[in-house]
């Protein structure tokens, strides 16, 4: 049963690997944000696809279900622009450190969609990342425009979460994934028209080495790592899954100083400023699982 059980934790750490290790990709992929997003969204449409249809899962939604997802998709194709361009315009970890700012704006984002008040410890911890969101503009001032777009990730990131939070009460994960993937790759596909581009031979001539990696990014890193973060919550609590997760801006910075030293190397306030935001996103964790398991009866509490 042990052995059991360390298997789900191994797996869900790796998970968190693949999550950090997204960042890697977007910076090896040559291609520019808004393709690389498109291209994510519509082979991770695929795959989920072929997913479903295996599984044998029903694909009738409403019309204000897809309407919802719709919405969503966009959310999300916004924030990984944001995301990949963040990484363009500066670095993977200021990307990353951005993206650890989501719990600051779930604090506030939150009680408006669940009709709850902003908890006391909230805007302290809010007031933290703030903190460190400054230490880490202030010793990176050149990189001004990746920390704006980190940020606005982190929003993007947010308000996809909290939305789905109300998704999925009625939904399948999987069938809500793969709605918000179409929809995201349709309003892409309109946007970039828009933009005077079209989607001829050049647009899908793309070098040997951005085909393996968007596949990769969009197989391992979406499709797989979104099925498998589901399934192992069946073994393992919502909340260490979750607190696991805040660990990916950890990995993440990890992997890009080992790969990329010359350009990943920051100044010591960069990593305070880190710290501080990562530090404050553990604790909001522990803080919200503890208030919770007080409310359950002492019985349901292991």
């Amino acid at each position: 049963m042990q052995n059991v059980k360390l298997k789900h934790y191994l797996h869900l750490h790796f998970l968190v690997i693949i999550a950090g290790f997204t960042a890697i990709l977007g910076k090896e992929i040559t291609i520019g944000a808004l393709d690389l997003v498109w291209y994510r969204m519509a082979m991770a449409a695929i795959l989920m696809f072929i997913y479903i249809k295996i599984r044998k899962f029903d694909l009738k939604i409403s019309k204000k279900s897809f309407l919802q997802f719709a919405i969503a998709g966009v959310i999300i194709a916004l924030h990984w622009i944001t995301f990949f361009e963040a990484i363009n315009q500066a670095n993977v970890s200021i990307a990353l450190a951005m993206f650890s700012s989501g719990a600051f704006f779930a604090s506030f984002i939150e009680p408006i969609f669940f009709n709850r008040r902003i908890l006391g410890y909230e805007i302290v911890f809010g007031i933290v990342v703030i903190l460190g969101v400054l230490l880490i503009t202030s010793s990176e001032i050149g990189y001004i425009n990746g920390i704006v777009l980190g940020l606005f990730s982190a929003l993007f990131s947010t308000l996809f979460a909290v939305i789905n939070g109300r998704f999925i009460e009625q939904h399948s994960a999987t069938i809500i994934s793969f709605y918000e993937f179409i929809c995201g790759v349709i309003f892409l596909t309109i946007f970039i028209l828009l933009t005077g581009k079209t989607f001829n031979a050049a647009f899908f001539t793309l070098s040997n080495e951005d085909w393996v990696y968007l596949f990769i990014l969009a197989s391992v890193c979406t499709a797989y790592a979104f099925i498998g973060s589901v399934d192992v919550m069946r073994y393992i609590s919502p909340f260490t899954v979750i607190l696991s997760y805040n660990l990916e801006p950890i990995y993440g910075i990890a992997i890009a100083l080992f790969l990329y030293p010359e350009t990943e190397k920051m100044s010591s306030q960069f990593y305070l400023g880190a710290i501080l935001i990562l530090i404050t996103v553990l604790f909001d964790a522990v803080f919200k699982n503890y208030k919770s398991r007080k409310k359950l009866p002492a019985k349901n509490r292991d």
